[in-house]
């Protein structure tokens, strides 16, 4: 069988090594180099689509990787081998029987449905913007159906694996068979039949899953819907292609001819900024489902309550009231930490040792149940100390706060309490995180704690409470993002209180009252941090007043990686002058015993992004040429988040 553009091909390299490769041309030059024979061929038709193949090469040019790197992430492990290659589709266990109708749309509801189809009519995209608890799902289902009533399909995307669980029940009661799941918590084998269904005659109608699945196959995609399009889990950071999922399903349904409707509580100030600018259509919806009012968010000035000596643990002593008035009427808690283990770093009180990864330029996080230290950046991870290494002394201690501390901490103070933790730690296989939420949604569980995972569109009918413990903590990141993103995260998170019947409280805990992001969460004034981020944005230069590319140069050598950086900088400059920034060391300058610089690209928005790509990519080529990079890394993340 002669191999077809499209199809996967098993290409023998030596006795020991052979790989499965994907044809991407078929022609009848002879290559300047040397080949390697194929020996069969692994597909009777496509094993991607031609739509597929033009996607997957966009994202290569884009974000400025290899088309087999793009190739790599996208096809599940059991494509990539020979094993299994034959394997049928058979029904999973994200299948069921259908068994139930929609909900009918409330009033506002239904007037934003309405819009968003009246906006298509002009513009192929729509940002929702609907405060949360306003029912954006169920205008995402009547969309849905009535997508599918027409022979489209439709690819929902959703930016943490930990919401497609009480989302797919949802959908299942109404969809049934014809939706279908797609993300890492999956075993291969699962991936692989939906990824080999969606290329079969009776795809999937309906794709739910987080960023990879905007990479699959569909024949006849008509919507696409980007809920929670604001997160960053959007973006994947490591390993290449370093693309954002939000933006790749805006390509694709470009190239398809579908509509996106991009929904969210908090939108990024990009999307806003887009629609407010005209180039995407706006849909508001003010108003919570059956009228409820948005949750009263009170202050608590930590600095106030420590000086007053009335902290206890995290927990400042207005806190922990409210929480014994809501456990006393049989109503749940959420609490927010967003550090996950015991305690971020521990210390000698007696000379001050505090254990380093011997990778990583990072203190190591203490895990006190698995009685470890953890390098969050590596993985590297040791047994905890009984005396100090460098001092001997038994003056060991744990400084600060992670979600197991926090969970410890609540088993003293509320003893009678039933809690869970979600986190990292906790939800490493998909059954424990689905445990967790059925769990907690059942009842059988009083207090929530948890890591941003509990802030991302989760529905709990009884939580009246949410706690953000350490609101400064998320504002003090070194980004240009983190006023937004403060925002976004505790807005997103004191969204979960009082979701049916009575009107919800969060308790916001802060080292600094004056923070301007604080009075916007507390009138939940998302205008007023739009407004006041895009001026500062757009004094200093930032996003979306320009396009931002970092550039990262890694070696074992810190001395090599200085002057590599350095050179690769000055080669920038030549062409871009002012606009590059750096080189610096970044907040964590070494990682995995690689020694990292930064720059930073400030991109004329105006300038032809070919143009921008080409220039970058030779500047980096010229610098690999020389005999000093040979063992030097150059990572390049274009809009990183």
């Amino acid at each position: 069988m002669f191999p077809q553009v499209g199809q996967r091909v098993y290409v023998p390299f030596g006795a020991s090594r052979h790989y499965v490769a994907l044809v991407v041309k078929v022609h009848d030059l002879k290559p300047m180099y040397e080949t390697k024979d194929i020996v069969e061929v692994l597909d009777d038709g496509y094993a991607v689509l031609p739509t597929q193949m033009k996607l997957w090469q966009w994202v290569a040019e884009y974000y400025m990787c290899t088309f087999g790197e793009v190739f790599k992430a996208a096809i599940p492990m059991g494509m990539k081998k020979m094993v299994g290659r034959k394997r049928s589709v058979r029904s999973g266990d994200t299948q069921s029987d259908q068994t139930s109708a929609m909900h009918p749309l409330t009033a506002a509801q239904y007037k934003a449905f309405l819009q968003i189809k009246e906006v298509w009519k002009d513009k192929p995209t729509c940002l929702l913007h609907g405060v949360t608890s306003s029912g954006k799902t169920e205008i995402y289902m009547h969309l849905i159906d009535e997508a599918v009533k027409r022979g489209e399909q439709v690819l929902y995307l959703l930016p943490e694996i930990v919401l497609t669980t009480q989302l797919a029940e949802r959908l299942h009661r109404v969809f049934g068979p014809r939706l279908g799941i797609y993300h890492s918590k999956y075993s291969d084998s699962q991936r692989v039949e939906v990824y080999r269904k969606q290329l079969s005659d009776e795809p999937y109608d309906i794709i739910v899953g987080v960023r990879s699945s905007v990479l699959l196959p569909f024949k006849k995609l008509g919507l696409v819907i980007v809920d929670e399009e604001h997160e960053s889990s959007f973006k994947q950071q490591e390993p290449a292609p370093r693309y954002h999922a939000r933006n790749v399903a805006l390509v694709l349904a470009s190239m398809v001819g579908a509509k996106t409707l991009l929904g969210s509580a908090t939108p990024s100030l990009e999307s806003y900024d887009n629609a407010i600018k005209g180039k995407y259509g706006l849909v508001s919806l003010t108003e919570r489902y059956e009228g409820l009012m948005l949750p009263e968010v009170e202050i608590v000035d930590m600095k106030e309550e420590r000086r007053r000596k009335m902290v206890t643990g995290p927990f400042s002593s207005r806190l922990l009231s409210e929480i014994r008035n809501v456990l006393s009427e049989g109503n749940q808690v959420i609490l927010f930490q967003n550090r996950r283990g015991y305690s971020p770093l521990l210390e000698c009180r007696v000379c001050g040792w505090v254990p380093q990864c011997p990778r990583c330029d990072v203190s190591m996080t203490y895990h006190r149940r698995l009685n470890q230290l953890s390098c969050h950046y590596c993985g590297y991870t040791v047994s905890a100390p009984t005396l100090c290494p460098q001092c001997e002394s038994e003056g060991l201690r744990s400084r600060g706060f992670g979600t197991e501390r926090v969970e410890e901490t609540l088993a003293q103070i509320f003893p009678e309490a039933r809690v869970l933790r979600m986190d990292l730690d906790t939800t490493r296989t998909r059954s424990r995180y689905e445990e967790i939420i059925h769990d907690f949604q059942r009842g059988n569980a009083d207090i929530l704690v948890g890591t941003q995972m509990v802030a991302k569109g989760l529905d709990f009918a009884r939580v009246r409470l949410v706690g953000i413990l350490d609101a400064s903590a998320i504002l003090r990141q070194p980004d240009f993002r983190a006023h937004e993103r403060g925002f976004q995260l505790m807005e997103q998170v004191a969204g979960r209180a009082g979701r049916q019947s009575l009107r919800g409280k969060v308790i916001l805990q802060t080292m600094d009252v004056s923070e301007k992001v604080v009075s916007q969460v507390v009138n939940h004034d998302y205008e007023a941090m739009f407004r006041e981020q895009k001026e500062e944005r757009s004094a200093f230069v930032f996003p979306p007043f320009c396009r931002l590319i970092d550039i990262y140069v890694k070696h074992r050598d810190v001395n090599v990686v200085e002057h590599l950086a350095e050179d690769l900088a000055q080669m920038l400059r030549n062409v871009f002058h002012s606009r590059v920034l750096g080189p610096m060391p970044p907040p964590v300058s070494r990682q995995h015993l690689l020694y990292i610089r930064k720059l930073t690209l400030k991109a004329d928005t105006n300038m032809p992004f070919s143009q921008l790509t080409k220039a970058v990519r030779d500047t980096i080529t010229q610098l690999r040429s020389r005999e000093v990079s040979r063992n030097a890394a150059v990572v390049v993340d274009v809009d990183p988040q």
